[in-house]
């Protein structure tokens, strides 16, 4: 079965930094993409970044890009985000997905798989 496990999570000060881990198992992992998207409180769910595992292609958006670097390690089959420069507003529950097939998107409902989340609390 296809698993995917958020973990890393934790409370920081404002600019401080993070590493978010995604443990992935039960698909030929070079065939997709693999996301990470949050949720805070009222508000939809926001797509971050994504990367191709076969060819390291990445994705991030504008609120994100240049504070957060995306990562893959084939051997292991795990997806990390580094979060850098922390701000309040980048509170929120964080999750890894996995996209049907690869490309270059964090459009929600183009990702089958879903880890639970992972809980990233920025403070003063």
């Amino acid at each position: 079965d296809v698993q995917l496990q958020a973990s890393g999570g934790g409370s920081v000060p404002t600019g401080g930094s993070l590493r978010l881990s995604c443990a992935t198992s039960g698909f030929t992992f070079e065939e997709h993409t693999v996301g990470w998207f949050r949720q805070a409180p009222g508000k939809e769910r926001e797509g971050l970044s994504c990367i191709n595992i076969g060819d390291g292609s990445t994705y991030y958006s504008d609120s994100v890009k240049g504070r957060f670097t995306i990562s893959r390690d084939k051997d292991k089959k795990m997806v990390y985000l580094d979060l850098n420069g922390l701000k309040p507003e980048d509170t929120a529950v964080y999750y890894c997905a996995r996209r049907w097939m690869t490309g270059l998107s964090t459009t929600v409902w183009e990702y089958d798989y879903w880890g639970q989340g992972t809980l990233v609390t920025v403070s003063s």
